[in-house]
């Protein structure tokens, strides 16, 4: 199964992590795939480096997919690194390549200069199931 995963760059609270687990875990849990599960992220510092980190710790393979702004990269060792590009295609392009979001935001609430909550909302547009790890 390949997650997307959209994030803060504050970084996730104990909460949105231990939870992360869970989730990868029930929706990864008796498949039959002989294939590693894949972790697709926007290479960020923050929650997209903690996420990586988790999934990789679990086995997975990590995608990334960095911005062409260096200046906020995660530079995780992930297995395979696509080219960069802008945040927003490069997040659409996460959503689209996916089976499944996952969200990590900064806040209980939906806001409108937040390129975690974009990418929730372009995931709801195309019909993209999308699990949202609240804060707290």
């Amino acid at each position: 199964m390949k997650f997307g995963f959209t994030g803060t760059q504050a970084g996730m609270t104990a909460h949105q992590k231990a939870r992360l687990v869970t989730v990868l875990t029930y929706f990864t849990e008796g498949s039959a795939s002989e294939l590693a599960p894949q972790l697709h992220h926007g290479d960020c510092i923050g929650a997209d480096w903690e996420a990586a980190s988790i999934a990789k710790a679990m086995g997975f393979w990590i995608v990334a997919w960095p911005p062409t702004n260096s200046a906020k990269r995660g530079y995780f060792k992930s297995h395979d690194i696509h080219i960069p590009a802008p945040y927003l295609v490069r997040n659409q392009s996460i959503v689209k390549v996916t089976e499944r979001l996952i969200a990590a935001p900064k806040t209980m609430e939906e806001e409108q200069r937040s390129g975690t909550w974009a990418t929730i909302r372009y995931a709801r547009k195309i019909g993209k199931p999308v699990e949202i790890i609240w804060p707290h």
